[in-house]
């Protein structure tokens, strides 16, 4: 886990026609990306290595952002950029202190319950204002969710997570 990017926003479309594009924020915020001057473009584990350099960046006042990259000079190569995502190297972020992860972290992990059944694999980690979620995904294709929270998570490291069984299906 230490050596993989973690990514902190996603480029969902131009904003204007200079070349400026706006960000789906995955970390703390504005004030979080305005540190990094650059960042890895895609998927950095299997695409060339591609950096996008930070210009400057402000707040959309919807949860999101507005970033002009050096790279980026018109509305079309803006555009070009949908869907890109946009990592920093784990060097470049703040130590974790106990209890805290990215959620990159958590997902593909193998979960398990507390009494040692398998359940499946994280499949995502969601957030929609009241704490993260984790979906787990089960070998049938269904999946189900679990409030990460001391009580329904009790445990997780690099390897596996483990739930108590009362939240498991």
């Amino acid at each position: 886990m230490q050596d993989k990017p973690v990514t902190l926003a996603a480029i969902s479309g131009a904003h204007g026609v200079t070349g400026e594009v706006r960000l789906k924020l995955f970390g703390e915020g504005v004030e979080a990306l305005k540190s990094h001057k650059s960042f890895i473009v895609g998927d950095a584990n299997s695409g060339g290595g591609r950096t996008l350099t930070l210009k400057k960046i402000r707040s959309d006042n919807k949860g999101g952002a507005i970033a002009r990259f050096a790279d980026v000079n018109d509305r079309g190569a803006a555009e070009k950029l949908r869907g890109t995502t946009l990592s920093v190297s784990r060097d470049d972020l703040p130590p974790l202190q106990d209890g805290e992860y990215y959620h990159a972290d958590l997902i593909g992990l193998a979960v398990f319950t507390d009494a040692g059944d398998a359940v499946g694999t994280v499949g995502n980690v969601l957030n929609f204002g009241a704490g993260d979620i984790i979906e787990i995904e089960q070998s049938d294709g269904k999946s189900f969710l679990v409030p990460m929270s001391e009580q329904a998570v009790p445990q997780w490291d690099a390897e596996k997570l483990v739930i108590a069984a009362d939240f498991a299906q």
